[in-house]
């Protein structure tokens, strides 16, 4: 798996390739390769070597192979680290990473009941954390601060001299001058090793900024992909009291989001939005972290300073609701330092981003993930005084934003801003406060139920509890918010409903598309629990007569609900997910289901008790073939 921007031995010769093979086959010589590493004259070349041979080998190799690894990596100073972290790359990635969310839920069940035992990359994230101080060293190279001793206008032709350079010249000849003849860099996070200049290599101030760019993409990398792994607590808690969240937060300015960036500047060939660039590279890195880090876990709290803190603290006092226990509980010594926590940083330039930046899709990712879980009012009401809110429906409807992955984001993001605080309808309703905007939101949503149904599923179960509290200034957000009324049609719920069902089939599900499926039993279990579940069904199959395919929505509902109970029931973080980000208990989701599946064509709450014989098609095998 290599990723881009990294050098290659193999110069693209079909000779290279095949030599390259060869070499791959010979496990023993790959492991053996491992042991030249501990020379500093040959370092650079034999990684760049193992990294080539692992991107073409068939079988991963396992860590604990090599020989005294631990001692290997202990030997290593902080420049050899980082470099051996784009061959831990290959090693702890599974193979189709890439392209997760592509492969159907289908083949991936399939797969997991062939591969009962962890996988080799899982049991390599193992080895690695089994390794003395190696976290602690990544989080102190992904911290390490950069001396910028050049001015801005100096800092900017020296790095267009750079990129000149490099597109003239092999990037490895210089990466070896500058390891070879270089004192190395400090294990601390003093930046006197970066502030030497070699007379001998005449290298700009800037190539060394860009290595260390280079340096904490790599060392990014590895973090982010251990805290998705099994051992994610463990990982948590290690980089907390390492304190890598307030060393990036001190970063945030001057090196990962700074003024002067010179993503403008590309190489010869490329153009300005190419993601070659590793200062580009290196910000969607980042927010990748921030995403992984504070999905469902209590430690996102890391990201705020202690005034911030003390304001959620004052949101849920002011509201007169307990305050987060995992807020109280944040260990003060560990969080952000500074004027402003990484999120409110995260925050302001998302605010200040071009509509047309790539960008945008990994910030609202990176939001969205602290909101994720159980819906909490505080975090809410601390993104909505921030203009977030405000700023997300200026993207969606004013920029008419075109993006889908961008837009799916928004609507993600929207979502979990909105879900049951009164407050962000009633801020939306201002915003979108002529029919004519309304009318364009609609669109938008409507243009691809696939990327806006978790917003739908938000609206949908924000509506309920709405329309079962007394409180007057609910009732009044309930009577004048459009988006409130427009979802409190049957005509309109029924509508989501039938389209969700017609735009999935189990052949097709990815970890994707399959958030459809849960918003269609959102909408049924809600409708069940106002015993109106019948009315639901039979008025599916009325549209199906209507739109003159009698049996096709409802046959095809059965068979993916018989799949949902496949895939759900034996996966306990899934099911606790469901529960969490709809507060209903997964028991009620196991009941609907079950009621819904039952064979009983007397029931008036089972599918095939509306689907005509003639048209009945409920046993198709659905297994991966």
């Amino acid at each position: 798996m290599r990723k881009q921007g990294q050098a290659s031995l193999t110069v693209g010769s079909d000779f290279g390739s095949v030599f390259t093979r060869r070499l791959a086959e010979r496990n023993d010589f790959v492991l053996f390769l491992f042991t030249l590493m501990t020379n500093k004259k040959t370092f650079l070349q034999t990684a760049t070597l193992i990294e080539d041979i692992l991107g073409v080998k068939k079988e991963m190799i396992q860590l604990d192979d090599i020989p005294n690894l631990a001692s290997l990596v202990s030997s290593f100073d902080q420049q050899q680290l980082a470099n051996f972290c784009r061959i831990l790359a290959v090693t702890i990635s599974e193979l189709d990473t890439g392209s997760d969310d592509k492969h159907t839920l289908l083949a991936k069940n399939a797969q997991q009941k062939k591969n009962l035992g962890p996988s080799r990359a899982e049991i390599n994230q193992a080895t690695l954390l089994n390794i003395p101080g190696f976290i602690e060293r990544l989080c102190k190279l992904a911290t390490r601060k950069v001396s910028e001793t050049t001015g801005t206008s100096s800092f900017l032709q020296e790095l267009e001299e750079w990129y000149t350079w490099l597109d003239n010249a092999l990037v490895l000849d210089a990466l070896m001058r500058v390891a070879n003849e270089e004192p190395p860099l400090a294990d601390s996070s003093d930046e006197s090793g970066l502030a030497n200049t070699s007379t001998r290599t005449q290298l700009p101030q800037s190539m060394k900024i860009m290595h260390e760019i280079m340096y904490k993409l790599e060392v990014l990398y590895v973090l982010c992909v251990l805290l998705m792994g099994r051992q994610r607590n463990q990982v948590h808690k290690m980089i907390a009291e390492f304190k890598l969240i307030p060393g990036l937060n001190n970063l945030f300015d001057k090196l990962i989001w700074r003024k002067h960036s010179a993503s403008a500047l590309v190489l010869h060939g490329h153009n300005q939005n190419c993601d070659c660039s590793p200062d580009i590279t290196l910000k969607i890195q980042f927010l990748r972290l921030l995403q992984s880090f504070s999905d469902h876990h209590e430690n996102k709290y890391l990201l705020l300073n202690s005034q911030e803190l003390n304001e959620l603290s004052a949101i849920s006092h002011k509201a007169n609701i307990p305050e987060v226990d995992a807020v109280v509980n944040t260990d003060r010594s560990l969080v952000c330092d500074g004027k402003r926590g990484l999120l409110t940083r995260l925050l302001q330039v998302m605010k200040k981003e071009p509509a047309e930046s790539s960008f945008r899709f990994w910030q609202a990712r990176a939001v969205e993930s602290f909101l994720r879980g159980t819906t909490s009012y505080a975090d809410q009401m601390f993104l909505l005084k921030r203009g977030l809110l405000e700023h997300i429906l200026y993207c969606i409807v004013d920029s008419e934003c075109k993006s889908r992955d961008v837009l799916q984001s928004y609507f993600d993001l929207l979502g979990e801003l909105m879900k049951f605080n009164i407050d962000a309808f009633k801020r939306f309703n201002k915003y979108i406060n002529t029919d004519e905007k309304f009318q364009i939101f609609l669109n938008q949503i409507n243009s691809s139920l696939v990327d806006s149904n978790m917003l739908v599923r938000c609206i949908t179960l924000s509506l309920d509890r709405f329309e079962n509290q007394s409180d007057a200034k609910v009732a009044e957000v309930l009577s004048e918010c459009r988006l409130l009324s427009y979802m409190s049609q049957m005509s309109m719920r029924m509508s989501f409903l039938f389209r969700l069902i017609n735009i999935i089939h189990v052949q097709t599900l990815t970890q994707e598309n399959v958030s459809c499926l849960n918003t269609s039993l959102v909408i049924l279990m809600l409708a069940r629990r106002k015993e109106k579940l019948p009315f639901y069904l039979r008025t599916l199959q009325q549209m199906e007569y209507t739109e003159k395919y009698p049996g096709f929505i409802l046959n095809n509902f059965h068979s993916l609900l018989r799949f949902w109970q496949q895939h759900y029931l034996n996966k306990d973080k899934d099911s606790t997910c469901l529960e969490n980000s709809s507060c209903i208990s997964f028991t009620y989701w196991k009941e609907t289901v079950s009621i819904l599946l039952s064979p009983d064509r007397t029931s008036p709450c089972a599918i095939v008790s509306y689907i005509d014989e003639a048209y009945m098609d409920i046993d198709r095998d659905f297994s991966e073939e």
